[in-house]
């Protein structure tokens, strides 16, 4: 029973990433780096979250958007 959990979401967490995938590259002014960051270590997943995360907060104290 746990393998059939764990392999139906396993699928669903590959569609999702290929969906995500194909919406960065189709999108003009997306950063395409982020095509296939699941791959990544945790560490530099980690710290790149939280690069993301300071420059969103940046942007909404500055009014940008």
């Amino acid at each position: 029973m746990v393998f059939l959990i764990q392999n139906s979401q396993n699928r669903d967490s590959c569609a999702l990433h290929t969906k995500i995938d194909e919406l960065i590259d189709v999108v003009k002014n997306a950063d395409k780096d982020f095509i296939g960051i699941e791959h990544m270590p945790l560490e530099k997943l980690q710290k790149l979250k939280e690069t993301i995360e300071e420059h969103a907060a940046h942007k909404e104290r500055s009014g940008e958007h």
